[in-house]
């Protein structure tokens, strides 16, 4: 079982996603949590692209995150989990393939998502902090029909294998496997991840977060964010990049992360 936090470290989760602690880990504080974080915590590749190690960690990702930095779907929701159970949640770690853009699954354990249970409700949430333009809220992790979200309409549907697919406005995102995993058996994902041609986090740098109106993104070196008046992308300069982690991320960089390329890869937009 992976390791719980401690208090202190909990505390300093809590300030930095600007939640007090909630008195029960009930289903009103998850949500609460569940969005701020989105809101505080911004999705990122960038350790892979500095050059930085990722240690898949309760206490190194729990110290990523309190030390001002976010990260990809092992990071961030490795080390939401880590806060959940030192606040009395129980916490299931799923692994799951997303689909991609050639409409493939990626490879085993090329997402971790959570399953959690409150004290206030006998079923049980499905938790994921991790996969950029997700639902806003927890879903019902037993209901099969449309969940209404402000990301959109979410659906779980079962497989033939036994699987469970997450579908947003009818399109599958990515296709879990209902056995508890720990922590640990990410590590070949996230090696994958952070070190393939084929992956899409070697291709490009990107940073994103959620916004009141809509979203921010850094994607290499083109700022695009989305609201009531709609997508607006600003190219950047050079000078101007680290600037724009520090406004619109509240990450301070001492250098600009490089995107790695290859013949195999394109850049993510």
């Amino acid at each position: 079982m992976d390791k719980i936090i401690s208090s202190a470290d909990a505390d300093a989760y809590l300030a930095r996603i600007g939640v007090p602690r909630p008195s029960v880990p009930d289903l009103a504080a998850l949500r609460e949590l569940h969005l701020r974080h989105l809101h505080a915590v911004p999705f990122e590749n960038l350790s892979i692209h500095l050059g930085e190690e990722i240690v898949l960690d309760p206490a190194a990702l729990v110290a990523k995150v309190t030390g001002g930095r976010g990260g990809f779907c092992y990071e961030l929701n490795g080390a939401f989990a880590a806060l959940l159970e030192a606040l009395g949640y129980q916490v299931t770690r799923l692994a799951g393939r997303v689909m991609g853009p050639e409409g493939l699954f990626g490879p085993p354990f090329d997402h971790l998502a959570l399953l959690v249970r409150t004290a206030d409700s006998e079923e049980p949430w499905l938790v994921d902090v991790g996969f950029g333009r997700n639902s806003h809220y927890p879903l019902r992790f037993g209901e099969r029909g449309e969940q209404a979200d402000p990301a959109g309409a979410f659906r779980l549907a079962e497989t033939a294998d036994g699987d469970l697919d997450l579908l947003r406005e009818g399109e599958v995102q990515y296709r879990l496997e209902l056995r508890p995993r720990e922590l640990a058996d990410f590590e070949g994902g996230c090696w994958w991840h952070r070190t393939s041609p084929k992956s899409l986090f070697t291709r490009a740098v990107i940073c994103s977060r959620l916004t009141d109106s809509g979203r921010v993104t850094l994607s290499d070196r083109i700022l695009v964010t989305t609201g009531a008046t709609g997508r607006q992308e600003l190219p950047l300069a050079e000078e101007e990049i680290l600037p724009a982690f520090r406004e619109h991320f509240g990450i301070a960089l001492d250098r600009v992360p490089q995107a790695r390329r290859t013949s195999e890869g394109r850049g993510m937009s």
